[in-house]
């Protein structure tokens, strides 16, 4: 088996030589021996295991988790391993999913509020009725007759057509990692994205276009395929979704 040094491991793992010292210090990582001067000496299996680690902070396990995790590796048999990671990156799944709703509600609270403070101030000091401290919220609780509001929105852009150059350079732009684009049974557009796609601009882009695309409907979702949004629409309307998200019909 072959050895290395510490100075080696880093290059090899990626990781500092201070988070390996680290990583020492907490039990996650050991050398195998030490040089007859002193120095640490480490083996593939220490490779293999910083591996292991790596893989395990890209998913955003915490230390502690990786500890565990790692605990489990030393009995040197995949299975428990692979059982216990599953039910951690499950976790983690629907965690993610929370954050993405949060994310987006919070986008829809930001948008109201810029719409809101883009008006004319009031004549005087801050105070009730200005848009600096009034809450635009209560609004939502108004209720509405579910007979005005259409079953079946027409199949029409509000966005003028002037805006529509600078929405599809949008589209493009965030969409520009996308992994892959299918069409599923029930006729959805699904776009798988790369996992470094910035959530909370997606979303603000998502709900900009369903205020002028009432009749499209939009899912991002997060499951162990990754990450996706997802773009519904009635019969008719394939060649507008191909123009404003500018992707395949």
């Amino acid at each position: 088996m072959s050895t290395y040094t510490i100075g080696e491991v880093a290059e090899a793992s990626g990781f500092s030589t201070s988070a390996l010292r680290y990583y020492e210090r907490i039990g996650l990582v050991s050398p195998s021996s030490r040089s007859d001067a002193g120095y640490r000496v480490y083996d593939d299996r220490t490779l293999a295991r910083l591996a292991f680690v790596r893989r395990a902070k890209q998913l955003g396990c915490s230390l502690e988790q990786i500890t565990d995790l790692a605990g489990i590796w030393d009995g040197e048999r995949c299975g428990p391993v692979q059982r216990r990671f599953h039910e951690l990156i499950t976790t983690k799944i629907g965690d993610a999913q929370r954050q993405i709703g949060e994310i987006t509600a919070l986008v829809a609270q930001l948008q109201t509020a810029a719409s809101q403070l883009s008006g004319e101030p009031v004549d005087g000091p801050c105070g009730e009725g200005c848009a600096c401290v009034s809450d635009p919220r209560p609004v939502e609780a108004v209720p509405v007759a579910l007979s005005a509001v259409p079953a079946d929105p027409p199949i029409a852009c509000t966005l003028a057509g002037a805006a529509m150059p600078d929405r599809r350079a949008e589209w493009q732009a965030i969409l520009a990692g996308a992994r892959s684009r299918t069409h599923s049974s029930d006729g959805a557009l699904r776009v798988e994205l790369d996992d470094a796609i910035a959530l909370a601009e997606l979303s603000r882009l998502v709900m900009a276009e369903q205020e002028c695309c009432a009749f499209l409907s939009f899912a991002i979702t997060v499951d162990a395929r990754g990450i996706a949004l997802e773009v519904r629409a009635p019969d008719g309307a394939a060649d507008v979704v191909a123009t404003v998200l500018g992707v395949p019909a």
